[in-house]
């Protein structure tokens, strides 16, 4: 448990009165406003509220990362006493990635595409320490291993394309800790890093904390996380403070009715019963904070055909000296109606399956089929109509959504496309998709960097659904939205599965919503199924060491259980890459209960 700072500690981080507005045609718009907090040395605060509140830019204007001449930041940001806002930008560049680390809420935005990691991170490191460049080399080794990067001597040259989101994100807390800065301002640090993942790096984040007495502001939306780790906690709603205080206070009496709703919202694990069947999240009431649980959806009928089928799937991708094996061997069905959930750590083959199935990379082996259609074997006409039937939502919203259209053009885009509707109804269909995944119809004209994180993701979800497909790949569907609209866009998906029968592959680290929004779950880890079943057999009955591991790794939503997160592995996480001549055994599985299989352990 991470201790308190003394109340008599000078803070790293002052912040006082700070207002951030952004020019707009109709004069300045005021985005957040007087806002006031502090850090002290050794002492985490976190930052909560819906996307959109002003949390990032809040973290954007204590680095004076705006864009100069569209922004205006008034107040005062003390670094150990030092106003950042006086500070000359050569100044500034020294503090960033210097006394302040900043972990970005997208690492693919914020990593270089055309230089290697290793030279990304290496490059701090001779800039603000000083070390030539093979011993910052060495270090970016040794930071690489210590965030639990697998194979990470291998990985050293290669490019940020090639890294899995959640293995991205902890490239970028490496290159934030490089340089043991005084503060670091955490923006979503773990939100693309699954349960057994973000504990190792909240272990990390707390033992450097210890070691160097580092300050952390913590921003994010993950209430378990908010409890483990925050000694203070700070409630954003719409650009104001809401709330603040201790964290266990803001748990135990949460004052404000926005900080009632959002503790009312997040999923708990175990909150489930005996049922069967995916159940809605509670709803909240907005003028109390008070929340109902949800209703239980419908089960799915056994006797109907899969609309898919996958068997014995294999992905590889060659390396110079080696052979990834991303999936090997993988098989399941998934019915309509249904929702199959994929879990496992960040780059063990969960994305690279779905993308597989929808035949975005191409299998080294197996079959998949989808509507009776073995899509490895289809061509460019037989491709386009499956795309029809079958969508995506992808991981990275920024990177899926094209920047130099707006996001109303975005999500038209396949509705012509095919040939579905004319314009005039398709602007139609578009303002009925962006408010069903709640968002404004009048948004349709802006482009995809005026949104926050979480709102992109809605618009993603948006475009899935403008075909009326009849299986959706979800690829970390809701992990970048806070907790009250990964509900309300949940419960849109249940309700929208209900309705047309809609098949999901669902791929998620967050085990709370995977619990609640499954019918069966499988889980992965380098590469191959380990365990699969229904979800209660899954949750209620875990077999496999791993299966177990992940679901301990779930931080509990309560700061009076502080400290029950499963510690720190101890042994190195194995590496998927393999020589050239490398066959994959033949895997067992044993059957502990109707439909519930477990690996064989070798």
């Amino acid at each position: 448990m991470m201790t308190a700072a003394m109340t008599t500690t000078r803070p790293v981080l002052a912040v006082e009165n700070l207002t951030t507005s952004f020019k707009t045609p109709e004069g300045w718009k005021a985005v957040i406003r007087d806002i006031s907090l502090h850090v002290d040395a050794g002492e985490t605060v976190a930052i909560v509220g819906e996307s959109g509140s002003g949390k990032s830019v809040t973290a954007l204007s204590t680095m004076r990362l705006l864009p100069a001449g569209r922004s205006r930041i008034e107040g005062r940001i003390l670094l150990d006493g030092k106003d950042l806002l006086k500070a000359s930008e050569a100044e500034m560049r020294s503090v960033r990635g210097g006394s302040i680390g900043m972990i970005f809420q997208e690492p693919m935005t914020s990593l270089n595409p055309v230089f290697t990691i290793g030279n990304q991170i290496a490059e701090a490191l001779v800039l603000h320490r000083g070390l030539s460049w093979q011993k910052a080399e060495a270090e970016a080794l040794r930071l690489m291993e210590r965030v639990r990067i697998p194979a990470a001597k291998t990985r050293l040259h290669e490019y940020p394309h090639k890294f899995s989101g959640g293995m991205r994100q902890r490239v970028m807390i490496a290159m934030a800790l490089a340089c043991r800065p005084k503060l670091l301002i955490a923006d979503e640090p773990t939100t693309a890093l699954d349960v057994t993942i973000q504990a190792e790096i909240l272990h990390l984040l707390r033992e450097l904390q210890t070691e160097e007495d580092m300050g952390i502001l913590f921003i994010t939306h993950d209430m378990g996380v908010v409890a483990e780790i925050a000694d203070r906690t700070v409630v954003m709603f719409r650009g104001a403070m809401v709330e603040t205080g201790p964290t266990s206070e803001i748990f135990a009496t949460p004052k404000a009715v926005y900080t009632r709703s959002l503790l009312a919202s997040i999923p708990r694990l175990g909150t489930m019963g005996a049922t069967t069947a995916p159940k809605r999240f509670p709803e909240v009431d907005p003028a109390t904070g008070d929340a109902a649980d949800g209703v239980e959806m419908s089960p799915v009928a056994q006797t109907v055909e899969p609309i898919l089928k996958v068997d014995n799937l294999a992905v590889r991708f060659d390396l110079p000296n080696g052979r990834v094996h991303a999936v090997e061997d993988v098989s399941f069905d998934l019915r309509p109606g249904e929702t199959l959930s994929l879990v496992g750590e960040s780059g063990c083959g969960k994305s690279t399956t779905g993308r597989a199935i929808l035949r975005l990379l191409t299998p080294a082996a197996g079959s998949i089929v989808i509507d009776g259609q073995d899509v490895t074997k289809a061509g460019r006409r037989e491709l386009r109509f499956m795309r029809r039937t079958s969508q995506m939502i992808f991981q990275d919203p920024f990177a899926s959504l094209n920047p130099r259209i707006t996001v109303g053009s975005a999500i038209a885009e396949p509705i012509l496309a095919h040939g579905l509707m004319g314009r005039k109804e398709a602007k139609a269909r578009v303002s009925e998709l962006l408010e069903q995944v709640g968002l404004s119809a009048t948004m349709a004209d802006r482009h995809p960097h005026e949104f926050s994180g979480g709102q992109r993701q809605r618009i993603s979800i948006a475009r899935a659904l403008a075909l009326e497909p009849k299986f959706i790949v979800a690829d970390e569907a809701v992990s970048a939205l806070d907790v009250s609209v990964k509900a309300q866009v949940a419960n849109l998906l249940l309700d929208l599965q209900q309705k047309h029968g809609l098949a999901y592959l669902f791929i998620s680290h967050d085990m709370a919503v995977v619990e609640r929004m499954s019918h069966r779950v499988a889980v992965m880890l380098l590469g191959e199924i380990v365990e699969i079943g229904p979800r209660s057999a899954i949750f209620d009955n875990p077999q496999h060491p791993y299966t177990r591991r992940l679901i301990s790794a779930v931080p509990i939503p309560d700061p009076a259980q502080r400290g029950q997160m499963a510690p720190p592995l101890s042994e190195e996480i194995k590496s998927p890459v393999r020589p050239l001549d490398y066959v994959a055994p033949k895997r067992a599985y044993r059957e502990v209960s109707p439909g519930h299989f477990v690996q064989e352990l070798s």
